[in-house]
């Protein structure tokens, strides 16, 4: 080939360059806003769940779908701030971890499709019209925290038959939390307990809290919140400390030395959020998806705590129990 003709060749397939190189451009991967509760460490194994799921459903982070995480880190003062993040990327939908986040996007958008991943009253909460309609942009799963408020008690003064008194700890500027709250109060009232509420609204009320407890009370029923949530180390501390015996609505809080736990399995909840998300990314509208039940209950007991606590699980609840940790 002569040289004259080469760079007539070469100069023809460079003008054919751009045009190859647009048709390999990255195609913008469809995106989830992730709102979290708390912090990605305490939120780890529900974020596994969910993206293995996603993984299972086709979704594969990172290849089919980018999640863009962000944590508030137990203040709710910054949900509105990501809320409005997430509506200025044009994210194509919206994952949230609690009531104040769902509450947040909400506020934020009436567009852009929202899933929750728990709420504890949605309809009380205004973020739904109904569980089987729900009429807006927002689905997901119900948490019917009031529904186990009771159970918890009872197992509570199953290990503790002389328990008459006990602190109800919450975080009342959740709407969730502020109705599970009251039902534990109702629940108390009908198994004849004598409860004190302790209201927390900021870590720095933790200590505070527990010193007004002093002497006052031989249980604690901790609310599930995110700020209790991120805080459960030093919750769990100071309740060794004064050997008060607590129970909670999540794993993760007796994995971290709390005495019990019973409640909804939030590595299920995750997996069915993920399976609504995959709904929705395939055309289905929030609006016509029903918002969905717990199917799947925890009880967990820390055996360690229990014997450091001077405390005798009965044989029948050992049996009861998912997991024992020894």
């Amino acid at each position: 080939m002569k040289r004259r003709d080469f760079i007539t060749l070469l100069g023809g397939a460079a003008a054919g360059w751009p045009l190859a190189a647009r048709g390999q451009q990255p195609v913008k991967l469809p995106t989830i806003g992730y709102l979290g509760a708390g912090t990605r460490l305490v939120e780890s194994l529900r974020i596994a769940a969910f993206v293995e799921r996603l993984r299972e459903l086709g979704w594969i982070e990172g290849r089919t779908i980018a999640i863009d995480y962000h944590w508030p880190e137990g203040r709710n003062e910054r949900l509105a701030e990501i809320a409005a993040e997430f509506v200025r990327l044009k994210v194509d939908i919206i994952v949230t971890a609690g009531t104040p986040q769902t509450l947040a996007a909400k506020h934020a958008t009436s567009v852009i499709p929202i899933v929750f991943a728990g709420v504890g009253d949605p309809v009380g909460a205004g973020v739904v019209a109904t569980l089987a309609r729900p009429g807006g942009n927002a689905t997901g799963l119900s948490m019917q925290q009031t529904d186990t408020a009771g159970k918890r008690l009872e197992l509570l003064r199953e290990v503790i038959p002389s328990l008459r008194r006990l602190a109800i700890m919450a975080n009342s500027d959740n709407l969730s939390t502020a109705l599970d709250m009251r039902e534990a109060q109702a629940a108390a009232r009908a198994l004849g307990l004598e409860a004190v509420t302790s209201e927390i609204r900021r870590r720095a009320d933790i200590a505070t809290a527990f010193d007004a407890l002093k002497g006052r009370v031989e249980a604690l029923y901790i609310c599930n919140d995110p700020l209790l949530g991120t805080n459960r180390v030093h919750i769990i501390t100071l309740a060794l400390g004064m050997r008060l015996p607590a129970m909670f609505a999540a794993r993760e809080n007796v994995e971290a030395g709390g005495l019990m736990s019973y409640g909804s399995s939030f590595s299920d909840i995750y997996r069915r959020t993920a399976e609504l998300v995959d709904k929705i990314l395939r055309g289905a509208k929030p609006a016509e998806v029903p918002v969905e039940q717990p199917t799947k209950f925890e009880f967990v007991i820390n055996a360690i705590t229990a014997k450091a606590l001077g405390l005798e699980i009965p044989p029948t609840l050992l049996s009861l129990a998912d997991e024992v940790i020894e």
